[in-house]
Protein backbone atom coordinates (compact mmCIF):
# COMPACT_ATOMS: atom_id res chain seq x y z
CA UNK A 1 0.00 0.00 0.00
CA UNK A 2 1.30 3.39 -0.41
CA UNK A 3 1.73 6.13 1.89
CA UNK A 4 -1.30 8.40 2.39
CA UNK A 5 -0.69 12.20 2.15
CA UNK A 6 -2.96 13.23 5.87
CA UNK A 7 -4.57 16.12 5.84
CA UNK A 8 -6.82 18.15 7.60
CA UNK A 9 -9.40 17.57 4.96
CA UNK A 10 -9.00 13.37 5.45
CA UNK A 11 -7.55 12.98 9.03
CA UNK A 12 -10.79 11.55 10.14
CA UNK A 13 -11.77 9.27 7.23
CA UNK A 14 -8.20 8.25 6.92
CA UNK A 15 -6.80 8.09 10.45
CA UNK A 16 -9.67 8.21 13.23
CA UNK A 17 -11.80 6.58 11.25
CA UNK A 18 -9.66 3.65 9.88
CA UNK A 19 -9.73 -0.43 10.97
CA UNK A 20 -6.44 -0.77 10.77
CA UNK A 21 -3.83 1.11 12.94
CA UNK A 22 -2.54 4.46 11.41
CA UNK A 23 1.31 4.99 11.34
CA UNK A 24 1.97 8.92 10.43
CA UNK A 25 4.92 10.41 10.07
CA UNK A 26 5.27 14.22 10.76
CA UNK A 27 7.93 15.79 8.69
CA UNK A 28 8.96 18.58 6.30
CA UNK A 29 10.76 19.32 3.55
CA UNK A 30 13.49 21.20 4.48
CA UNK A 31 14.13 18.91 7.76
CA UNK A 32 17.36 16.36 6.88
CA UNK A 33 16.68 13.62 9.39
CA UNK A 34 13.38 13.80 8.07
CA UNK A 35 14.77 12.79 4.35
CA UNK A 36 16.46 10.25 6.43
CA UNK A 37 13.52 8.12 7.37
CA UNK A 38 11.12 8.98 4.81
CA UNK A 39 12.52 6.12 2.48
CA UNK A 40 12.11 3.66 5.53
CA UNK A 41 8.44 4.96 6.01
CA UNK A 42 8.12 4.53 2.28
CA UNK A 43 9.38 0.84 2.80
CA UNK A 44 7.06 0.18 5.69
CA UNK A 45 4.01 1.32 3.95
CA UNK A 46 4.75 -1.05 1.01
CA UNK A 47 5.55 -4.39 2.74
CA UNK A 48 3.09 -3.70 5.50
CA UNK A 49 -0.93 -4.83 5.30
CA UNK A 50 -1.66 -4.46 8.86
CA UNK A 51 -1.29 -0.83 9.52
CA UNK A 52 -2.02 2.18 7.28
CA UNK A 53 0.96 4.84 6.75
CA UNK A 54 0.46 8.41 6.12
CA UNK A 55 2.68 11.65 6.06
CA UNK A 56 1.77 14.74 8.08
CA UNK A 57 3.32 18.01 6.36
CA UNK A 58 4.00 19.91 9.21
CA UNK A 59 4.07 23.53 7.17
CA UNK A 60 1.03 22.58 5.40
CA UNK A 61 -1.25 20.81 8.21
CA UNK A 62 0.40 22.94 11.47
CA UNK A 63 -3.23 22.23 12.75
CA UNK A 64 -2.33 18.55 12.78
CA UNK A 65 1.18 18.80 14.18
CA UNK A 66 -0.38 21.30 17.33
CA UNK A 67 -3.26 18.34 18.42
CA UNK A 68 -0.70 15.70 18.42
CA UNK A 69 1.92 17.97 20.21
CA UNK A 70 4.63 17.51 17.62
CA UNK A 71 7.74 20.09 18.83
CA UNK A 72 10.41 17.99 16.80
CA UNK A 73 10.28 16.32 13.82
CA UNK A 74 10.63 13.43 12.69
CA UNK A 75 7.86 12.47 14.97
CA UNK A 76 6.23 9.25 14.31
CA UNK A 77 2.28 8.57 15.72
CA UNK A 78 0.56 5.05 15.81
CA UNK A 79 -2.94 5.62 15.91
CA UNK A 80 -5.17 2.58 17.34
CA UNK A 81 -9.28 2.70 17.85
CA UNK A 82 -8.61 6.67 17.51
CA UNK A 83 -5.76 7.14 20.00
CA UNK A 84 -2.31 7.79 20.13
CA UNK A 85 -0.85 3.92 20.90
CA UNK A 86 2.95 5.15 20.55
CA UNK A 87 5.12 8.36 19.84
CA UNK A 88 8.23 8.66 18.40
CA UNK A 89 10.64 11.26 18.04
CA UNK A 90 13.70 11.23 15.93
CA UNK A 91 15.62 8.75 13.22
CA UNK A 92 14.45 5.19 14.18
CA UNK A 93 15.97 2.37 12.03
CA UNK A 94 13.34 0.27 10.40
CA UNK A 95 13.03 -2.97 13.36
CA UNK A 96 12.27 -0.27 15.94
CA UNK A 97 9.82 1.18 13.62
CA UNK A 98 8.15 -2.35 12.84
CA UNK A 99 8.28 -3.39 17.01
CA UNK A 100 6.55 -0.41 17.44
CA UNK A 101 3.55 -1.07 14.76
CA UNK A 102 3.76 -4.60 16.66
CA UNK A 103 3.08 -3.82 20.10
Amino acid sequence: MSVLQITKNNFDTEVMNSEKPVLIDFWASWCGPCKMLSPVVDEIAEETTDVKVGKVNVDEQPELARQFGVMSIPTLVLIKDGKVAEQSVGVKPKDTILKMIKQ
